[in-house]
């Protein structure tokens, strides 16, 4: 549900955007709002999991994100849209996190790999359809929609998740939240959100810019102190002393970045740029996704055949070639090439969202999941963020560059490429032998 919704916002953007009478790089506060409050409130999901249960928790989170997603649909303005959305991210924070933190206390070390398959698979299956039916619903319907539709899928997830997660279990009561840890993070993070936003618009003033980057870098810095001092931290930090997770968290982070803002750059680019309709952005974006399906039947023997370290280091290395593949894209590009090209782009995004989330886990031992598993979404949820506002950035900056195909946006590919090359850095420093432990024998 909280992938479908993602994935069909970035499509509508620009129907959003005309009926709010907005541009649609101002839009995509839409999507940035959600991913900014993810990446704030999912750190207190361990904790909140902790406190209350899991099994409570998942159900209320769900709840939230029912009933906000009910008040997306009748938002009468871009402002109530946005606070909206922040409620609706306040749910999925708790209701992926916790839900994924269910699974990961249950299954034994050795099906860790097959539990991440699982748990993949809704996260691949949604954005191939969701697309599609976007640019369906904005053609045929109304954007709202495509808030609606989350209601009845959401009644029917608590219904089954009522029925078969365990009883709640005792929270811990003694666990205290760690305030001044979480003021520090939430302004951190909303402060480098704040200045991406003000470089996207159309007059950026650089002095608010560099006021909100300074605020970000030294109270992020006080955030990170705070965890590593405070006996009662937002995020316990320690678990990164096991250097296959401290890649993840670093490496990966970067990485899912460039892969959050492909699926955000093409629908306007489509749309924008070469003059599609939303149904025919939407079938294309399709096929990036279907990449993504077609070839997750086979990461997991692929990983055990080769090892995770040599198979990221071999998608990494192709995947920047892919970027420059999809920079080389323009508005007389044929359809069949266009769809190849996506197609081989969203196969290496699964083998590598799959390597990145099999070896975050694998040399955490069991007492440590919780943290883990809180720090882990965070950082990802912050990169999907920073991912939206870069090509919300990088097109802005670019808009005067003609010289490429696809103008601004086949710059902002280009841009994605280079950091993609920091992701090879990061899987060249792995052990030969990384994540062994989840993956299993060949």
């Amino acid at each position: 549900m909280e992938i479908l919704d993602a994935t069909i916002v970035a499509t509508a953007l620009p129907a959003i955007a005309a009926d709010l009478g907005v541009r649609p790089l101002d839009a995509a506060v839409v999507v940035t709002s959600y991913l900014i409050t993810l990446a704030v409130l999912i750190p207190l999901s361990g904790w909140v999991a902790d406190r209350f249960g899991v099994r409570r928790v998942f159900l209320i989170a769900g709840a939230v994100f029912t009933a906000a997603s009910a008040g997306c649909a009748v938002a009468p303005d871009l402002t109530t849209l946005v606070v909206m959305r922040v409620l609706q991210a306040a749910g999925g924070a708790m209701m992926v996190p916790v839900g994924r933190l269910a699974v990961l206390r249950t299954v034994e070390r050795g099906q860790l790999v097959r539990a991440i398959a699982y748990l993949t698979w809704p996260a691949l299956i949604a954005p191939v359809v969701a697309p599609l039916i976007g640019g369906l619903i904005v053609t045929h319907a109304d954007w709202r929609v495509i808030f609606a539709i989350n209601i009845p899928i959401g009644i029917v997830g608590l219904g089954a998740a009522a029925i078969w997660c365990r009883p709640a279990e005792t929270g811990d009561a003694r666990r205290r939240l760690d305030v001044v840890g979480v003021g520090l993070t939430t302004f951190a993070v909303a402060a480098a959100m704040l200045a991406a936003q003000e470089v996207s618009a159309d007059r950026p003033r650089w002095v608010v810019v560099a006021a909100w980057l300074v605020g970000a870098v030294i109270v992020g810095g006080l955030a990170v102190r705070r965890m590593r001092t405070s006996s009662y931290p937002l995020l316990n930090l320690d678990v990164l002393r096991v250097h296959s997770f401290a890649s993840v968290v670093g490496f990966g982070t970067v990485y899912r970045l460039v892969i959050s803002a492909v699926p955000f750059l093409l629908p306007l680019m489509f749309q924008l740029q070469f003059g599609w309709s939303p149904v025919a952005a939407g079938a294309m974006v399709t096929a990036l996704f279907l990449g993504n399906v077609v070839i997750k039947p086979l990461t997991t023997p692929m990983m055990r055949r080769w090892g995770i370290r040599r198979v990221l280091l071999v998608d990494l290395l192709v995947s920047v070639i892919a970027f420059g593949a999809l920079a080389g894209l323009g508005p007389d590009t044929a359809g069949l090439i266009i769809a190849i090209v996506l197609v081989v782009s969203g196969s290496l995004r699964s083998i590598g969202f799959s390597a990145y989330n099999t070896l975050a886990f694998a040399d955490v031992e069991s007492s440590e999941l919780s943290d883990a598993n809180a720090v882990h979404a965070a950082v990802q949820e912050l990169g999907s963020a920073f991912g939206v506002a870069l090509g919300a950035v990088a097109v802005s900056a670019f808009a005067a560059l003609d010289v490429l195909p696809a103008g601004a946006y086949s710059a902002a590919f280009l841009l994605l490429a280079v950091l993609m090359l920091v992701c090879v850095v990061g899987a060249f420093r792995l052990p030969d032998r990384a994540g062994e432990r989840a993956v299993g024998p060949a």
